[in-house]
């Protein structure tokens, strides 16, 4: 996954599949979602990555138009 990049994330799996769905259906833009949430404890974070070169326009659309409050800034 060297060409992909963070672009956000979120304790609630349904916002990640939100914004992956967003990404996609209204932008074109491949996404993916990568869960790293502990199943028994239900801790943890799931991940949208993009293709390095949408990440800039993806994290853009998602901070000004995706509607998900809780997006966690990603350098």
């Amino acid at each position: 996954m060297n060409d992909w990049k963070k672009i956000y994330e979120s304790a609630n799996p349904f916002k990640a599949d939100l914004a992956k769905a967003y990404l996609e259906d209204e932008h074109q833009i491949n996404a993916v979602v990568i869960s790293k949430r502990d199943s028994s404890y239900l801790i943890g974070l799931c991940e949208v990555y993009v293709h390095q070169k949408d990440a800039v326009l993806a994290k853009f659309l998602l901070d000004n138009e995706g509607g998900l409050e809780e997006s966690k800034e990603i350098a």
